[in-house]
């Protein structure tokens, strides 16, 4: 902890102690996995304290080098005599990374290969991967590019394999899920796309960096997800292309996918440094009290990192929806307030969210123009009453029948009971919300209770037992995402998820002004006119129109925070 939180000097107080006792305890497996813990984080520690020949640059800090490798040399002996091959194993490539951290690439790779051979050889998948993933590093640092996609490949392979065991070993699995695992994943999408990738390498960087998707919201959720059977986006809309920016150490990528299957690749070269603090400046420039100016200079600028080298493409395949699988800190950005110099994306294309290629069927809103709606329009459980939810709710009841659920009458038993046995295909919910990157702090406010993330399967587990049909729609027009969290989005895929709903409409952050009940009126008419041909995404996007063209919302703040996740037609 004194290393993770670069507190140097208590780390090598501490390191010492341990040093002086080691060799006290018993020859025993426990203790040989002390010594090569003690062993990582004594490679950790001096990777902060760089040593020029035998000299370490930071004065007072000791360069133990020599003392690691003693270590671990022993600690191969120990394995041995006691013929455990997965300690063994776990030694041999602890040996190739502390090799590694000294550049002896030649050395390291040796070690990593018996490290490798002798786990796959006791099928010990959990550290197999953790050596192929330092074997794909270290032919990448040879220059063995190519060589190194083998490797690498084999690894997310493996931990795709041990998906479901990984979220369920332990609780505090997510504290280390982006140390030791979303790296590897990065890193074979990565080596993929240097150089000129083929189609069969930019495919496979597409399905990988899915596959990191599906396992952040698997990490999330601490259990196994997605069950139901999707379809793939080409064979539900001709129309559609779907967008991939990916956030890699030294650049921008980015994976077009086209109606005819066949792909493209971009990029913009930068820091990821560089391209987080853009992204998060151009979040806050969001906020009303900033320059229009500096805002449209930064949405412009992650247009033409996103979306300007496809336009041609776009317009060759007559492309009117864009689907975005959003990565990291993107998925906090409304796509649709993205400016290309004149004009917003929403103003040329329809702008959906989806995690992947495959999406869930929609289901027909024709001829079943129903919702169940709920709320909460006074002040309640410590929150201030949110403006306009009686308007709100009331008017969407005048454009189809509804079955409304308002303040003492929103309870989650009483949701429950109306889902279970009305067969409307839309719920509408109209009450303080917030998306986290923790499940605990992802819920909808009820009346009496908060319902979190984890529940919503629950909520809507008695419709799956009738002969309803699934939620094809669900709104969600007054939640926000945490305050800080650059992962709060991932509390809204989890929602768009648990649900089992084919789309979810939400907000990225909370518009505290009638622009809500506007644009929600705007919508619902326009889904009601859907029933000749209007899809989902077209109906959000002549509501936000509407809002663009008016003379009191047409800033972003009011139009731009409402995202529609999943399937938008």
């Amino acid at each position: 902890m004194y290393i993770a939180t670069r507190q140097w000097q208590s780390a090598t107080t501490l390191i010492d102690l341990i040093y002086a006792n080691i060799d006290k305890l018993s020859l025993s497996r426990p203790t040989v996995f002390a010594r090569i813990n003690l062993a990582k984080n004594a490679i950790d520690l001096q990777a902060n304290n760089p040593v020029v020949g035998d000299r370490p640059l930071r004065a007072g800090f000791a360069n133990r080098n020599p003392q690691i490798e003693n270590l671990l040399q022993e600690t191969l002996k120990q394995s041995r005599m006691l013929e455990d091959k997965r300690a063994e194993a776990s030694t041999l490539g602890t040996l190739g990374y502390f090799y590694e951290r000294q550049q002896q690439w030649s050395i390291a790779r040796k070690f990593t290969e018996q490290a490798l051979e002798l786990s796959q050889a006791i099928n010990a998948t959990d550290i197999s991967y953790q050596w192929q993933w330092q074997l794909g590093r270290l032919q990448k640092k040879q220059g063995d590019v190519a060589g190194a996609i083998a490797p690498y490949t084999e690894a997310v392979n493996n931990l795709q394999s041990l998906r479901s065991s990984l979220v369920a070993i332990n609780p505090d699995a997510q504290f280390s899920f982006r140390e030791s695992v979303e790296p590897v994943y990065r890193e074979l999408v990565a080596t993929l796309l240097d150089g000129t990738p083929s189609q069969a390498q930019l495919k496979q960087a597409r399905e990988t960096i899915e596959s990191l998707q599906l396992a952040e919201l698997e990490n999330f959720f601490q259990e196994v997800c997605l069950t139901a059977k999707p379809k793939q986006i080409d064979d539900i809309d001709p129309t559609a292309a779907v967008i991939y920016p990916i956030i890699l150490r030294d650049r921008l990528a980015v994976i077009l996918s086209l109606p005819d299957r066949s792909l493209r690749y971009y990029s913009t070269y930068l820091p990821q440094a560089k391209i987080e603090s853009t992204i998060e400046n151009l979040y806050q420039s969001f906020n009303p009290v900033f320059s229009n100016q500096i805002r449209l200079q930064l949405s412009q600028q992650v247009y033409d990192w996103s979306i300007e080298p496809a336009e041609a493409e776009l317009t060759k395949h007559e492309i009117k929806t864009l689907a975005f699988v959003l990565d990291g800190s993107l998925r906090n950005i409304p796509m649709a307030a993205l400016y290309d110099g004149k004009q917003y994306a929403i103003e040329k294309y329809n702008i959906a969210l989806t995690p992947g290629l495959q999406l869930l069927p929609p289901t027909s809103l024709k001829d079943n123009l129903k919702a169940v709606a709920g709320g909460i329009s006074q002040s309640n459980q410590g929150f201030a009453s949110p403006p306009g939810v009686q308007t709100e709710l009331t008017e969407i009841s005048s454009y189809l029948p509804t079955k409304l659920l308002l303040d003492s009458e929103f309870t989650e038993a009483n949701l429950q009971t109306k889902l279970a046995r009305i067969n409307a295909p839309i719920l509408h919910i109209a009450t303080h919300g917030q998306f986290s990157s923790d499940p605990e702090n992802t819920y909808i406010l009820t009346w009496n209770d908060r319902v979190k993330v984890n529940e919503f399967e629950t909520l809507l587990r008695n419709r799956q037992f009738t002969q309803i049909n699934p939620l094809d729609l669900m709104v969600l027009s007054a939640c926000q995402t945490a305050a800080g969290d650059k992962q709060a989005a991932l509390g809204l895929a989890g929602v768009a998820v648990r649900s089992g709903a084919r789309s979810t409409l939400a907000t990225l952050w909370s518009v505290k002004d009638n622009s809500t009940t506007l644009l929600m009126n705007e919508f619902y008419q326009e889904l009601v006119r859907s029933q000749s041909g209007l899809n989902k995404g077209e109906a959000l996007r002549q509501a936000q129109l509407a809002l663009i063209d008016s003379e009191d919302f047409d800033h972003p703040f009011y139009w731009a925070a409402f995202v529609l996740v999943g399937n938008w037609l």
